[in-house]
């Protein structure tokens, strides 16, 4: 069994990463998630071990200190951060693992582990963006107006990603995030190591 690769996914908060990523490991079962820690409450709908693991902030504080975190970070005035043994487990049995991290944890990964593939998503536009923050009916205006200053400095790191997805079409975009998985595994390290028996068999003589 080949190993899995390592996918750093970023993008603004209203560019819909999640849903893009939540559609992508429906269909495609070699691909899986890391799952973070983050001190956040937890949500109407979610499940703690589904969605996060949700622990309080002395809890994340002994990981971090234990040296636990492959990388954390603070947003919106919580921690989050991606425990580096479930993700060696992951690609260990051949699983492609994406972490949905910001830039500030991206640049943790790359220190840490070089050999990753990074892909940011875009919004079609600063008004598409406006609109899906404001469209979640969850948020208050100053809320709105806050993520969206964010949103603003996320976008400004793009350029430090080896892959750009414009999320304007759904389905497009979606087929797009998918290309970068499918051919990256076309690689000739990766096939080599999958069929390395059928490949010495054919050039046997």
């Amino acid at each position: 069994m080949s190993k899995g690769s390592l996918y750093i996914i970023s993008a603004p908060s209203g560019a819909g990463k999640t849903s893009l990523v939540k559609t992508l490991i429906e269909r495609d079962s070699k691909i899986a998630v890391s799952i973070s820690h983050t001190t956040r409450n937890i949500r109407p709908g979610e499940e703690d071990g589904v969605n996060y693991h949700f622990v309080d902030k002395t809890t994340f504080q002994e990981m971090t200190d234990k040296g636990e975190f492959l990388e954390h970070a603070e947003v919106f005035d919580n921690y989050y951060g991606t425990a580096s043994s479930s993700v060696e487990e992951q690609l260990a049995r051949g699983q492609d693992v994406i972490l949905e991290i910001d830039w500030q944890g991206a640049r943790q990964i790359r220190e840490l582990m070089p050999e990753h593939i990074s892909i940011f998503i875009l919004p079609p536009s600063k008004a598409a963006l406006q609109e899906r923050l404001t469209g979640r009916g969850q948020d208050s205006e100053e809320i709105i107006n806050r993520r969206m200053q964010d949103a603003i400095s996320e976008t400004s790191h793009y350029d430090e990603y080896d892959f750009l997805v414009i999320n304007d079409d759904f389905n497009t975009a979606l087929d797009d995030l998918g290309t970068i998985f499918r051919a990256l595994r076309l690689q000739q390290a990766p096939q080599i190591q999958q069929y390395q028996a059928m490949i010495d068999d054919l050039i046997r003589d």
